[in-house]
């Protein structure tokens, strides 16, 4: 697992050739605290904080010491771990190798030797963080001194040393500043892309972003649903009133005016009187044609002749009974009976639509 953790310069001076040479302790034992995000832990929330213990039995194991010796010196932390594919372009030092144990911390001499990385100490930058690699234990417990860790650090293997501003070791881990003004601990930065924009950020801050981005996924997921579904709502409403309106263009269609009017009213008529001449006391109010044809027969030939038989076989029974009484025709009767006046002629017309219309609205009625 790879650690940035940081340390200070002292004893700082420039030699003749302008390189700064200073001496650095450049790490200690004890509890310092990480954010799970920034140990890459994915079981708990990214800002967790974890107390990591580093024992004086693994920082000043003759391994670890010897780790830290002749190591390039980065401006903050490049974004790959440096070797030799990557030197010449990460480096603007070296540490040197008097590796050695100063009380609870690790001293080494290093110089800056990048023009740009001593101006940039002069600005501001009087820090340094070491990048270095090391196994996690997570086995909880209490240091001797009485303090409570949640891991312990094993296998040290130092990496790099990067100029940066805050250490992350405490303020005692001082750049040649004897007044130094700064909180503690030391947060890498990274540049992440937000929004298209490059925004440089601690990995805590990298993981408030992409909580944020989760939620703003999340509630843009929400959004997307809900447009979905007011829009199969929509369709789904539009469909109903389409079956209306189609519905209701089918019933005006069956709306009967003007000559087909006129047409079945002379129908009606006709059947009624040739019904009523088969059979004088047949009620038609109320019913069909093909009904009052059946009434008709079955008032004459009796229910079996009706009975289970089509409107076509029971119309043909109807049209043969009405001929052999010489069905009623109220037209041929007025001549016969020598009633000329034409005004009788319309009025018997007439009377017959209004009976064919009162019978149609009997229909209705019983509908």
């Amino acid at each position: 697992m790879q650690f940035y953790d940081t340390v200070v310069l002292d004893g700082v001076r420039k030699t003749r050739d302008g390189y700064l040479v200073a001496s650095a302790k450049t790490a200690r034992t004890g509890i310092q605290t990480y954010t799970a995000g920034e140990l890459g832990l994915t079981d708990r929330q990214p800002t967790d904080v974890i107390r990591v213990y580093r024992s004086p039995e693994e920082v000043f194991s003759k391994d670890a010491l010897a780790s830290m010796a002749h190591r390039p010196v980065t401006v903050d932390h490049p974004s790959e771990m440096v070797d030799a594919s990557n030197w010449k372009k990460h480096s603007v030092g070296m540490t040197g190798d008097e590796v050695a144990r100063d009380g609870e911390f690790v001293r080494i001499p290093l110089t800056l030797m990048d023009q740009a990385a001593i101006i940039a100490w002069e600005g501001g930058r009087k820090e340094l963080s070491w990048g270095y690699t090391c196994d996690l234990d997570f086995t909880d417990g209490v240091t001797p001194q009485g303090e409570a860790y949640d891991a312990i650090q094993r296998g040290i293997r130092a990496n790099h040393l990067a100029t940066c501003r805050n250490a992350r070791g405490g303020s005692e881990l001082r750049f040649g500043d004897d007044n130094p003004n700064h909180g503690g601990q030391d947060m890498a930065l990274k540049t992440i892309i937000v929004d298209g924009l490059p925004v440089e950020t601690t990995d805590a801050g990298e993981a408030a972003v992409n909580k944020l981005r989760g939620m703003l996924d999340t509630a843009g997921k929400a959004l997307t649903d809900a447009n979905a579904a007011h829009a199969t709502a929509i369709a789904a409403k539009d469909a109903e009133l389409g079956t209306k309106d189609a519905t209701i263009a089918d019933l005006q269609k069956q709306v009967v005016t003007g000559a087909a009017l006129d047409a079945l009213v002379a129908d009606r008529a006709a059947v009624t009187a040739k019904a009523k001449a088969i059979a004088p006391t047949l009620d038609a109010a109320g019913k069909t044609n093909a009904e009052i044809k059946r009434a008709a027969v079955s008032a004459k030939l009796g229910d079996e002749k009706v009975k289970d038989k089509s409107d076509d076989y029971v119309g043909a029974l109807f049209d043969h009974l009405a001929a052999d009484t010489g069905e009623a025709d109220p037209v041929r009767d007025a001549i016969r009976d020598n009633v000329h006046n034409v005004n009788d002629a319309t009025k018997v017309v007439t009377d017959a639509r209004a009976a064919y219309l009162a019978d149609l609205h009997g229909e209705k009625a019983a509908a």
